[in-house]
């Protein structure tokens, strides 16, 4: 009698293990295996869209600049004048930049020294080679940058002070901001160095600081 139930409990727990097995097949059928070296968990990074303003595809820039100029002997004045530039290539560029001041009494026409300068208009005109020594980015918030510029200018050009002509050096650096791809924002430093006879032979050697704003096209 014993053995029969014993048979009997065993048959029933045949047929419930087998039962477990055909309901869990088409579960394990349907699993893929993992691949060695696979990324099984794949993280969803938010990608940042940059909007980068770039110098148009157009090289020609003329703009309108403003400043102050310390003319040697005569004082600080205004300064003002027109650029315009041609962009060989994304470094290098020539420029062409007309200015004009008007300067003061210089100490020695003050004490009577010297007799006065009859014309006290200062304008020059000059034709700078120029490079971008250090191109760069400012970024505004976490969407919007700007391309920047931090560039050397040399070359050479005319002075006309008190009559006459004179050859000038002119040297210096600049910064430029391009608030988009057509419009930027210039500030630069020029030396301006030229020989005059106003008190005997001597160099002026004079110091301009502009803020200027020109477009592309």
């Amino acid at each position: 009698m014993v053995s029969r139930c014993r048979q009997f409990l065993l048959s029933i727990a045949v047929v419930c293990v087998s039962g477990s097995l055909l309901m869990l097949s088409p579960a394990l059928q349907a699993a893929e295996p993992i691949a060695s070296g696979e990324q099984i968990i794949k993280p969803e990074v938010h990608r940042r869209d940059v909007h980068l303003a770039d110098i148009d595809t157009e090289n020609f820039e003329i703009g309108y600049f403003a400043g102050s100029m310390s003319v040697e002997d005569f004082g600080v004045s205004t300064v003002q004048g027109v650029r315009f530039a041609y962009h060989l290539t994304e470094d290098v560029f020539i420029e062409a930049n007309y200015g004009k001041t008007e300067t003061g009494e210089s100490t020695d026409e003050r004490a009577s020294l010297i007799p006065a300068v009859e014309d006290r208009t200062l304008t020059y005109f000059n034709v700078l080679l120029g490079y971008n020594l250090l191109p760069g980015e400012v970024y505004w918030g976490e969407d919007l940058a700007f391309n920047t510029d931090l560039y050397l200018v040399v070359g050479s050009g005319t002075t006309e002070f008190d009559g006459e002509d004179r050859s000038t050096l002119v040297y210096g650096f600049g910064y430029r901001f391009l608030a988009s791809d057509w419009f930027s924002i210039h500030v630069d430093m020029r030396r301006h160095t030229f020989e005059t006879d106003i008190y005997g032979a001597k160099k002026h050697r004079n110091l301009e600081y502009h803020f200027g704003l020109a477009v592309f096209f």
